[in-house]
């Protein structure tokens, strides 16, 4: 029986498969944060005060106004129970099932991983938490009783995303293991090839990664909130990530069959079956 090919489908979380700002659905109004553009603002001052990095900064700025308050909403448990009120973009929840058993036709075996500044726990609290080989997000080291976030556990920013990338490829399913990451491997004996994967991001925090896999001979999608096409900001995302070579494709962030990214993956699907 023939070996069915490894294939990675790779997401970024905030405005690729949800909508808006993770931590804006339940976590910021439980903490009473409730002008949220003011607080990103914040986040930018403290960064640039300190000559920070600003998703520690806005791990660090939650983590504060939750001891302030003597909140336990980073708690992992909270933070799962907010993230069950994100909203998904259409036919996310249905996506993975679907295109999992059209890749299996094609000879593919498809593995699904989130590569994101978004929090870990509020991700595994959605509806598709389950649904992914592996989470690499942002996360807290908690108190003995896990109820309280003391420092970062872990922040991806910008280009960590492109080392969690060489992580896919070479098959190490943790973030801590900096021994295996650098270890070198003959490029056909990696677990999943660059050739292979198919990244899916929105925005300027993706741009790295996607550069990274076009570099590599995968492939990027930019999709975007077709509810936002109008705004010039949106437009100006878009055209940007076409000109500067970022993605292969730019596609609505639709996920329901027959949608134009539902056409566009199960091409490239094709195409690594049929060079299989």
């Amino acid at each position: 029986m023939t070996k069915k090919l490894k294939c990675a489908l790779i997401y970024d979380f905030d405005g690729t498969l949800a909508e808006g700002d993770c931590p804006e659905h339940g976590l910021m109004p439980a903490l009473d944060i409730s002008d949220t553009k003011a607080f990103w603002r914040e986040v930018k001052r403290f960064a640039k005060a300190d000559d920070g990095d600003e998703i520690l900064s806005y791990m660090g700025l939650l983590a504060a106004k939750a001891a302030n308050k003597k909140s336990e909403e980073l708690s992992i448990e909270n933070l799962k129970k907010h993230g069950a009120t994100i909203p998904l973009f259409p036919g996310v929840t249905e996506w993975f099932n679907r295109i999992n058993a059209w890749a299996h036709e094609q000879g593919l075996d498809p593995e699904h991983y989130i590569l994101s500044s978004g929090l870990d726990g509020m991700i595994r609290g959605t509806a598709i938490g389950h649904e992914f080989r592996d989470i690499f997000a942002c996360k807290y080291h908690y108190s003995a009783d896990g109820k309280t976030a003391l420092w970062p556990a872990q922040a991806i920013n910008y280009t960590t995303k492109t080392q969690f990338l060489f992580r896919i490829n070479k098959g190490i399913h943790n973030s801590w293991d900096n021994v295996a990451v650098n270890q070198f491997i003959e490029q056909e004996e990696r677990a999943v090839q660059f050739r292979h994967m198919i990244y899916f991001g929105d925005g300027d925090t993706d741009i790295p990664a996607m550069k990274m896999v076009r570099y590599q001979s995968g492939f990027s999608l930019a999709v975007f909130d077709q509810k936002k096409w109008g705004n010039p900001e949106t437009q100006n995302k878009v055209g940007k990530l076409i000109a500067e070579e970022r993605a292969n494709y730019v596609v609505p962030a639709n996920y329901e069959e027959g949608s134009q990214l539902d056409v566009t993956v199960k091409g490239l699907l094709q195409l690594f079956s049929r060079k299989h």
